[in-house]
């Protein structure tokens, strides 16, 4: 992406490689979510549709 440069060298070492860092949280938080919106999609029952109702909501009529 880029060349380090000792400046570069220098914070890492003083506070750790923090893109690195934040790019891993970014990674598990994707996985967590993909994780329970799976769970959320297979928890929920599936009712069969009436084809009397109507499709949009009576407010929306």
């Amino acid at each position: 992406m880029f060349q380090q440069t000792p400046v570069y060298d220098r914070l890492v070492a003083e506070r750790g490689d923090v893109p690195v860092q934040v790019r891993g949280e970014a990674d598990r938080i994707h996985r967590d979510l993909a994780q329970i919106l799976r769970q959320a999609s297979t928890a929920r029952p599936s009712a069969p549709q009436n084809v009397f109702d109507p499709k949009l909501p009576p407010a929306a009529l």
